[in-house]
């Protein structure tokens, strides 16, 4: 299941990417073809600040994780909520990956879609 959000997300992010590339190419005028470009490059900033707040949450939760360990080693109750607490930290600890990942590969496309609408400003 892990890979399949992966896959969807690589797939939609692509998509968005060849339906910015169509629309940048298919405007003939200058000016629009920059106002275009410009609402795009406003949207994949606001996208990549997101994603990019979302690494500091991560952050956050993996210092829970450290500290849950930490206190779970203390607490002794037994074997069986060691176990158990144990379990839930490392779901808690893959869930985070995941998300890691798929900030990361928004964090691709997003550069990919502010290089092309530069590259289509830039030039006339």
């Amino acid at each position: 299941m892990k890979f399949l959000g992966y896959a969807y997300r690589f797939l939609s992010n692509f998509v968005f990417l060849a339906l910015v590339y169509y629309s940048l190419n298919l405007i003939e005028k200058y000016p629009q073809r920059v106002m275009l470009a410009v609402m795009v490059l406003i949207y994949a900033g606001m996208h990549s600040a997101s994603a990019l707040r979302s690494f500091y949450f991560f952050q956050r939760i993996e210092r829970l994780e450290g500290e849950a360990r930490r206190l779970a080693g203390l607490a002794g109750e037994g074997p069986n909520s060691a176990s158990q607490r144990k379990q839930i930290v490392a779901d808690v600890a893959e869930l985070r990956h995941s998300g890691e990942m798929k900030a990361y590969i928004d964090l691709l496309f997003l550069a990919l879609v502010i290089l092309l609408c530069i590259a289509k400003v830039v030039t006339n």
